[in-house]
C-alpha cells in the first residue's frame, strides 16, 4: 500500500501528525509513506524513519518571487514529483484550502481514495472547502487534541482501533554541538511569538533560584534578536544560565532531546521535547491545554490553561518530581 500523507506546516502541527505514521506502519508493516511538507520542517520529517520520501512544498517562499523563472521551475519540479507515485490513499490532516488543492493534485490508484477533515476544532483555521477534494470526510469531536485529530482521520480510512497512546517514532540524532555542556543540563524555552502566551520574566528567575538545589546549568536559547534581548536579561539576573548562540532547526532539536529537563511555554520546541518524552514542563498562560497537551508520558507535566498561567510554586512542584528530588 502507498500512502500520501498532506500535513505542510506549522512546527507544532507537524510533529503532532507524526503519531500517525507508527499507527499506519503498526497495522500496515508494508505500508510505504511519503509526506508533503514546507521545506523548513523537512529535516524534522526525516527524524521518523518510517517516512520512505519527505516531498518539500515551498509555498512561503514561493509566493515572493512567482515572476522568477526559477520559482516556476521549483513549482513544475514539486507537481511532477508529487505525481509520480499513484497513491492507495491520499490523508489530508490540516484542513485548508491550499492542502486541499495539493490533495487534489496527487494522483491515487484505480482503487485509491482522498480522505481528509470533514471539520475544524475550537479556534482552528479550518476551511470547509477544502472538503470538494475528498473522497471521505471524517468528523472529530469539537475539542479534539492535536496529535488525536491526525489518527483519527487515518484510522477512519484504514479501518483501525487507536488503543494506544501516542507514538511519535523519531530518531536521536547524532551531533554534539561545541556550545553542549558535557553533563546534564536544563533548558528554559522561554521565546514565543504572541506576548500573552509567555510566562512572566519574574517566574523565569524564581525558578532558576529554586532549580540552584540541582546544581544543573541552565540554558537559555533565542530565534530573533528580541528574544535574544530578552534571555540575555533573564540571564543577568541567574547565577545559572547561559545564553546560547543562533541555533538551526537541527541544534534546538538536539537541545530539546538531550535535556535533563525541559520548561517552557506552548512552542514547538517544547513539543519536541514532549514527543522525546524528555523530562518536560510545558506551560499554559494563553491557549487552551486541552489542544497540545503531552498526555502520552508520565514524564510530561501540564500547568496552566487559558487566562490562568502557572504559579512558580506549581513548577517547583513539578520539576521536584521529574528530577527525583525529595526534599527532607
Amino acid at each position: 500500500m502507498k500512502i500520501l500523507l498532506i500535513r505542510v506546516s506549522s512546527l507544532g502541527d507537524v510533529l503532532h501528525n507524526m503519531p500517525v505514521i507508527d499507527d499506519i506502519k503498526a497495522h500496515y508493516p508494508d505500508a510505504e509513506i511519503d509526506w508533503v511538507v514546507e521545506e523548513a520542517y523537512v529535516n524534522l520529517v526525516k527524524l521518523q524513519p518510517k517516512v520512505r520520501k519527505v516531498i518539500p512544498y515551498a509555498q512561503r517562499r514561493w509566493r515572493k518571487s512567482l515572476g522568477k523563472q526559477e520559482t516556476r521551475a521549483e513549482i513544475k519540479h514539486f507537481y511532477r514529483s508529487l505525481r509520480e507515485e499513484a497513491y492507495d490513499l491520499i490523508l489530508e490532516t490540516q484542513g485548508l484550502l491550499k492542502t486541499g488543492i495539493i490533495m487534489g493534485m496527487a494522483r491515487k490508484s484505480p482503487t485509491g481514495k482522498k480522505v481528509g477533515l470533514a471539520n475544524g476544532t475550537e479556534g482552528s483555521g479550518y476551511e470547509a472547502l477544502s472538503r470538494i477534494f475528498h473522497d471521505q470526510s471524517v468528523a472529530t469531536d469539537k475539542r479534539c487534541h492535536a496529535v488525536q485529530r491526525g489518527r483519527i482521520v487515518a484510522a477512519a480510512a484504514l479501518g483501525y482501533e487507536l488503543k494506544t497512546p501516542a507514538s511519535f517514532g523519531l530518531q536521536k540524532q547524532d551531533l554534539t554541538p561545541a556550545w553542549m555542556p558535557q553533563g546534564p543540563y536544563v533548558v528554559f524555552f522561554h521565546a514565543t511569538a504572541g506576548e500573552s502566551k509567555k510566562w512572566a520574566r519574574n517566574n523565569w528567575i524564581k525558578t532558576a533560584r529554586d532549580l540552584q538545589v540541582t546544581g544543573l546549568p541552565i540554558l537559555l536559547p533565542w530565534g530573533n534578536d528580541a528574544e535574544k534581548q530578552e534571555a540575555e536579561a533573564m540571564a543577568a539576573q541567574m547565577s545559572n544560565a547561559t545564553v546560547l548562540p543562533k541555533l538551526s532547526m537541527q541544534e534546538a532539536t538536539v537541545l530539546a532531546q538531550r535535556a535533563a529537563l525541559v520548561i517552557g511555554v506552548d512552542t514547538g520546541l517544547v513539543h519536541i521535547a514532549a514527543a522525546y518524552e524528555t523530562p518536560t514542563i510545558e506551560l499554559y498562560c494563553d491557549s487552551p491545554r486541552w489542544k497540545t497537551e503531552g498526555n502520552w508520558s508520565p514524564k510530561i507535566i501540564n500547568l496552566g490553561d487559558k487566562g490562568m498561567p502557572p504559579s512558580v510554586a506549581e513548577v517547583e512542584i513539578a520539576f521536584e518530581k521529574l528530577l527525583g528530588i525529595t526534599k527532607t
